[in-house]
């Protein structure tokens, strides 16, 4: 998969493409169900696909003190796109021209003009352009007029209730972390580099990997059993706190791992870290050692979760 930084050499180099757009927090069933359907067409129409999403988040710039918690950061969306098979995904940065550009200039200047778009789908909820003017009516007599063809992806269910970002994300803030990975269709994870730390807890003889998360709404908040990927072949258990560390007056959303029954330098790796169950909420504790007794007690409970005892 690539990322389409020139629409003039995309143009030049491709007879057109299949494409869509949204945002595609998490990339859960419902857009892997469009991202296979997107793929089949591109094969008939011996096209490549391309995905269509935006950076940040619209909510982020119009609404920021409203704008919802991102279920995955953009580097995760981007290797979740690439899984699915996609051929190139065209990111467009969301910024003041974009949020005002009337919905048939995005068509002329971006779709047409930029991508060459013969096929596009979108979801049955989709909106775009200055004031969200753009709909799936528009794009359809626009199609009829300029050469591409636009299909709707209806509702994906599961169990009855439509699968979409909104209802992952309340899994993830109510903690239900078996169900937003149904609804994802894999384990919920975050990936990000080691970084240096504090070091408590390497003080307290539980030594973490901390990963820095975006400064923006997290959807999580508290203590987990988790599972760590990318330290070679092996997948290592683990127990991880994501919050800011209140007793030592924190301020900023990190993500601590302590990897079980391991002890090796791995700052500035890139690791994934995959969410299993709850354990129990963030909080502040009186003193550092309170704080390292609950985690003695998180540790043994997650070693006792993994039959490690």
């Amino acid at each position: 998969m690539h990322l389409i930084r020139s629409l003039k050499k995309f143009k030049h180099q491709y007879d057109g493409c299949v494409a869509t757009i949204g945002n595609f927090d998490g990339v859960h069933l419902g857009h892997q169900k469009m991202m296979r359907e997107l793929k089949e067409k591109g094969k008939e129409l011996n096209l490549p696909v391309v995905v269509i999403t935006f950076e940040p988040h619209p909510k982020d710039y119009f609404v920021p003190q409203f704008a919802p918690s991102r279920i995955c950061r953009l580097r995760d969306k981007l290797v979740f796109l690439r899984d699915c098979g996609i051929d190139f995904v065209y990111l467009v940065r969301f910024t003041h021209n974009i949020a005002h550009m009337k919905a048939e200039k995005f068509i002329d200047d971006i779709l047409v003009g930029g991508l060459g778009i013969r096929y596009l789908v979108v979801g049955d909820d989709f909106r775009f352009g200055a004031a969200r003017e753009g709909d799936f009516d528009l794009l359809v007599s626009q199609g009829q007029n300029k050469g591409f063809t636009v299909s709707r992806m209806p509702t994906y269910p599961l169990d009855g209730c439509r699968v979409s970002s909104s209802r992952i994300r309340a899994c993830l803030m109510q903690n239900d972390i078996g169900y937003a990975a149904k609804l994802l269709g894999r384990e919920y994870s975050i990936s990000g580099r080691v970084r240096h730390g504090l070091k408590l807890g390497r003080k307290l003889e539980f030594p973490t990997a901390n990963i820095g998360l975006p400064q923006m709404p997290f959807p999580l908040n508290g203590v987990y059993f988790v599972r760590v990927y990318g330290l070679g072949d092996k997948v290592y258990p683990a127990v991880a706190n994501v919050g800011c560390r209140p007793t030592v007056d924190g301020t900023l959303t990190v993500l601590e791992v302590h990897i079980l029954e391991f002890d090796e330098d791995i700052y500035g790796r890139y690791i994934r870290v995959g969410f299993l169950h709850f354990l129990r909420p963030e909080q502040k504790f009186d003193s550092v050692d309170e704080l390292r007794e609950q985690i003695e007690q998180d540790v043994a409970q997650s070693k006792k979760f993994f039959n490690l005892n």
